[in-house]
């Protein structure tokens, strides 16, 4: 009998060794013994931009040999986010990195992942900044604004009216852009005029389609019409394109390559700016790994894999410069 219970225990012990090994044996490339759990979450799922940023997210969470969970509403509803970061919370979640909708209506619910513990950041677009660690920004603002600016004043002889297609009137980003257009042009192109109100369709491209339509029978009609996100800017081509107007109204705007090139080889569209999604999502992801490791926000730069070393400045790292597209360089792409 005694033989038979020490085989027993000896068994049990073998297995909570064996145990105790393998899990040694699972300690993340980043420095974790066992794998962080790092929620990602775009201002909505199913669109090309944000499924461009999750291909490069997973390859930063297989580098570095973390668990990544990307999720998101299916509209861009703040409220489905709101529930969603809430959940994670609840599952006690390493970092997240959020996409807000609303920057404001989101902010609480940050701030209690914060209070529990959870490392904060955002990206894409910010939040208020006492809700969050670190903003990942792919561009700064004056950068993208000027040279949106700039297409538009080479295409219309540096005068004329200019109509504005954005997504949601909460969106940080894309506010803020289209305050410092405003500023630039002020400085640099005096004749250059927006034009009020402007349209925020949603991330819909039927509705953003719709919306060009409107501008476009307009008397006069606007010279320019420059979409905010990648989803107005195609909408944007396409009805110029149905018009008959391409080469008389100049269109540019935020978008990706694949869908711009077809209204490129059509002459509807110039030159359109956007910067890397795919280094979007995995700069993201570094940013997220490396406030769980080490809160990389007061320290002057991060490991950023294969993007080399980034600068961190008053809590925000910057991707980039904007890429332009062109004709000769649009096949160079391939998101």
């Amino acid at each position: 009998m005694l033989r038979v219970e020490y085989g027993v225990v000896m068994k049990r012990l073998f297995l909570l060794l064996l145990i105790g090994l393998l899990g040694a044996g699972c300690e993340s490339q980043s420095g974790f013994q066992g794998r962080l759990r790092v929620g990602m979450m775009p201002k909505l799922t199913g669109i090309p931009y944000f499924n461009a940023c999750e291909l490069g997210a997973r390859t930063a969470a297989k580098e570095l040999g973390i668990e990544l969970i990307y999720d998101g509403p299916e509209t861009a509803d703040s409220n489905k986010q709101i529930e969603i970061i809430n959940s994670w919370i609840v599952r006690g979640f390493d970092a997240i990195a959020v996409a807000p909708n609303n920057p404001q209506a989101i902010a609480p619910i940050l701030e209690r992942a914060r209070s529990r513990g959870i490392r904060v950041v955002t990206w894409d677009t910010d939040s208020i900044q006492a809700a969050r660690e670190i903003f990942c920004n792919q561009v700064s603002n004056s950068q993208l604004a000027g040279k949106l600016v700039d297409i538009v004043a080479q295409g219309i002889n540096s005068q004329g009216t200019v109509a504005l297609i954005s997504g949601t009137e909460t969106a940080a980003n894309q506010n803020a852009w289209m305050r410092e257009m405003r500023t630039y042009a002020g400085r640099h192109y005096p004749d250059l005029v927006f034009i009020n109100p402007v349209e925020y369709p949603g991330e819909d491209e039927v509705r953003a389609y719709q919306s060009a339509a409107g501008f476009l029978r307009r008397s006069p009609r606007p010279d320019a019409i420059v979409g905010m996100t990648s989803v107005s800017t195609p909408a944007v081509a396409r009805a110029v394109l149905d018009a008959g107007l391409a080469g008389e109204v100049i269109v540019t705007g935020v978008v990706l390559p694949k869908t711009l090139r077809p209204f490129i080889e059509k002459g509807v569209v110039q030159e359109a700016v956007l910067w890397n999604p795919e280094d979007r999502g995995y700069l993201t992801v570094y940013a997220a790994v490396g406030m769980a490791e080490s809160d990389i926000s007061e320290t002057p730069s991060m490991n950023a894999g294969r993007l080399g070393s980034l600068k961190i400045k008053e809590g925000e790292v910057l991707l980039g410069e904007p890429l332009v597209f062109t004709r000769e360089n649009i096949t160079q792409y391939d998101f």
